[in-house]
């Protein structure tokens, strides 16, 4: 166990807290469809887990049960990056090279297509579902907006960030149903209000921060990875203010991939080193009290998702396989 001390930067309280090595359970399966770089994985059941092949341009189903992979293939060009799937069982993918966000019927095996209303719009990058499933709210990267999809009308309303080149990114709901997201091209974060589309801006402590996937507790405070600086930050709306924890690996940590899971705790992964590391960090104690190494090195975990029922942490790596780390017990009647 290592205890580190305490430094103010840019006005911010900058920890590095207690690091207790604990591990969890981390089980890989290898994708048989070569450097398709299989990533996003979204879990519908504790077995049932689809993907995207972004370099393969496809949909991927898994079986963890029985371990079978099947391929789905989707129109020529898209360069699927990220999926969502429904509690009807429909999967949305964003279209990143298309400029669409494509809707996938596992019963029909058919694909529809809904393109953007401006062309400037051209790369769907991150999905999430609002409460209810009625809107679909994403990123788009390189266009420079954050998106809104009506699922019933396949209606598309456009945000333009406010600052140029501000690469969006992350993006997730909070629990009064607001959008935030990480704006990966400068040292700022966005916050939408759902009803009137307005964006709001707010300023990381630092200018030279990187945010990159962030994620969202119960009590409504915004967590984010400063992916240059190897920090994690929280960002409390009520208080209008941040506190930091230095990561063990420092700058070398380039934290990507994150989720939460049913106790508000932390999971990211560090990706600037090899193999990855899958952290684990409590807001509680302020810890960072897990730390496994990912056993095929992950390469770059990007996403994750988090299934409560089965107490599970999904993510593809750049290695080739889809992995599981079991980070709570299963939910059980």
């Amino acid at each position: 166990m290592r205890i580190f001390g305490a430094a103010i930067l840019s006005g911010v309280m900058m920890m590095t807290p207690v690091f207790a090595e604990e591990t969890v359970d981390i089980r890989e399966w290898k994708v048989p469809f070569e450097n398709t770089r299989p990533r996003d994985p979204f879990a519908e059941s504790a077995n049932s887990v689809w993907f995207v092949g972004q370099a393969g341009g496809y949909i991927g189903h898994l079986d963890a049960s029985s371990g079978v992979i099947v391929k789905y293939d989707l129109p020529e060009g898209e360069g699927p990056h990220n999926l969502i799937v429904g509690e009807d069982g429909i999967v949305w993918y964003a279209g990143n090279r298309t400029g669409v966000i494509g809707r996938f019927d596992p019963k029909t095996k058919e694909t529809e297509e809904i393109p953007m209303p401006d062309e400037a719009a051209r790369d769907p990058h991150t999905l999430v579902f609002d409460e209810g499933e009625e809107n679909i709210w994403f990123t788009v990267q390189g266009g420079n907006f954050i998106g809104r999809l009506n699922i019933e009308s396949r209606k598309v309303d456009l945000i333009a960030s406010k600052t140029e080149r501000s690469r969006p990114y992350g993006i997730k709901m909070a629990p009064d149903g607001s959008v935030w997201v990480a704006l990966f091209g400068t040292y700022k974060l966005a916050h939408i209000n759902p009803e009137t589309l307005e964006l709001t801006e707010i300023d990381l402590p630092r200018e030279g921060a990187l945010p990159r996937r962030l994620e969202i507790t119960s009590d409504g405070r915004v967590w984010y990875g400063d992916y240059i600086k190897g920090v994690l930050g929280v960002y409390d709306p009520e208080k209008k203010t941040f506190k930091e924890w230095e990561m063990p690996q420092g700058e070398r940590a380039r934290p990507y991939g994150m989720a939460v899971d049913g106790q508000d705790r932390i999971w990211m992964v560090a990706t600037g080193v090899d193999p990855n590391i899958f952290m684990g960090f409590d807001p509680k104690t302020e810890e960072f009290f897990s730390k496994t190494d990912i056993p095929s090195g992950g390469g770059t975990i990007r996403h994750m998702h988090y299934y409560a029922p089965a107490g599970a942490v999904w993510f593809g790596a750049d290695t080739n396989y889809v992995g599981r780390a079991v980070v709570e017990p299963p939910v059980t009647d």
